[in-house]
């Protein structure tokens, strides 16, 4: 009879999280929430799901000690102050504790080459967190509303990726992606290449070539055509785990 191999545990996935208001049974009160579809691309992709609500700094390490791959989810405008710029009028009230929270654990992240994936509001505390700026309010800038044509309805676009680059790589040269957002980056964080445009020439994606696995991407896999993007995602933390 052949041995048992053991399986290997699934890689831990930390997930930043809402913080909000929420109505759940006889409850109405703040809540650290995230929607169900970014568990739901973890579990298919092989991982294993942990939601980090808004923390302090003091955790932050015992946090990443305990994952093995970090995803910045999406959510509300990141405070204006953060990148030295004044709120302007479609600029969402800031989420302080939330913004310093994933500020921290992005760099933190980086400075231990955990795997990274920075998505929609992500990629933005991921350029914010290494110096670089915000778009406040796209159609101000592009003429369009077509990056949240409705809300609270994920529209979808075509993004062109670089086809040298590491997501291209992964991807493909062109891709349909689910979109929903107002904001956008503006000048790049130190160590950032852009790889990844909507046809108005709005950053769709970027990577972080120092690090072993760190991407940010516009868009939102969990909800739609990202089950490649996950799979390697998750194939990056198993190394991480196994190293």
């Amino acid at each position: 009879m052949s041995p048992v191999v053991p399986l290997s545990p699934a890689p831990r996935i930390g997930v930043t999280a809402y913080r909000e208001t929420a109505r759940w049974g006889v409850w109405d009160d703040f809540a650290d929430l995230l929607p169900s579809s970014y568990a739901r691309a973890i579990s298919a992709a092989g991982g294993a799901a942990m939601l980090l609500p808004p923390g302090s700094d003091e955790q932050i390490a015992p946090v990443l000690d305990g994952i093995h791959g970090l995803i910045l989810a999406g959510g509300p405008d990141v405070d204006p102050a953060r990148y030295g710029a004044d709120r302007q009028s479609e600029t969402g009230e800031p989420r302080t504790e939330r913004d310093s929270w994933e500020l921290a654990l992005a760099l933190a992240a980086l400075d231990r080459d955990l795997p990274l994936l920075a998505i929609c509001r992500g990629m933005q505390i991921l350029n914010v967190a290494l110096g670089g700026t915000l778009i406040q309010h796209l159609p101000d800038v592009v003429g369009h509303d077509e990056h949240r044509a409705e809300i609270a309805v994920h529209g979808h676009h075509e993004v062109r990726l670089e086809p040298d680059g590491r997501l291209g790589a992964l991807l493909g040269s062109e891709l349909e992606v689910a979109t929903y957002h107002h904001q956008a980056l503006d000048r790049l964080g130190a160590g950032l290449v852009a790889t990844g445009w909507a046809h108005d020439k709005i950053i769709e994606a970027v990577e972080h070539p120092a690090s072993t696995w760190a991407f940010g991407v516009q868009w939102h896999p969990e909800v739609f055509n990202g089950e490649a993007l996950f799979g390697a995602f998750i194939h990056a933390g198993k190394a991480y785990r196994d190293r």
